[in-house]
């Protein structure tokens, strides 16, 4: 059974299935792998997420799609039954929520911590490189990242490590400024 329930609701209770069978099969590296695969493919097609997220698709056109699209990136075994699974139950709304619990809960498993990252524009290398070093030294551990773009926070970054958030987007930083603006009327 996983150690903590890291991410609750749906999501969480698919991803905590997965990675304990996952482990009973010893097939977690090659799991986190297949799903971060695909995970890519979700966060670089806006149609992809459109899929994922409306109920107009039909079950049967759904399962086709993330099939095809998960042969072509090179996802099988449990990767693929769990996305599979998702799909036949009608939950693939929740799969990239269940993909992050997952991760987190491999992280968890080699003592590391999960920050995801928000960022206005993709980060590079190097960025990348930087912010995971800064967050070892604040931390004491390692730290994998899970990015996405939000274009909507104008620039800046947003980071959550477990129930902690630091905000420190432009977007908060004029709303804030906004706000304390109205108060010295």
């Amino acid at each position: 059974m996983a150690a903590n329930q890291i991410i609750s609701g749906v999501a969480g209770r698919y991803a905590n299935a997965l990675f304990d069978l996952a482990a009973e099969e010893k097939a977690v590296p090659a799991t986190a792998k297949g799903l971060q695969a695909f995970q890519s493919l979700i966060e670089e097609s806006v149609d992809l997420q459109r899929l994922l997220n409306s109920p107009v698709f039909k079950a049967e056109d759904q399962m086709d799609a993330v099939t095809a699209l998960a042969s072509k990136s090179g996802v099988n075994g449990l990767a693929l039954n769990f996305i599979k699974l998702m799909c036949d139950k009608r939950r693939l709304a929740a799969l990239p929520d269940a993909i992050r619990g997952f991760q987190a809960l491999v992280a968890e498993s080699k003592g590391e911590s999960v920050a995801e990252v928000t960022s206005a524009e993709k980060l590079t290398a190097g960025q990348i490189s930087d912010l995971k070093a800064a967050l070892k030294a604040k931390l004491g551990k390692d730290v994998q990242l899970s990015t996405q773009v939000d274009s909507s926070i104008l620039g800046g970054l947003i980071v959550k490590v477990g129930t902690t958030m630091i905000d420190n987007s432009l977007k908060t930083k004029l709303s804030n400024l906004k706000t304390a603006m109205k108060g010295t009327g």
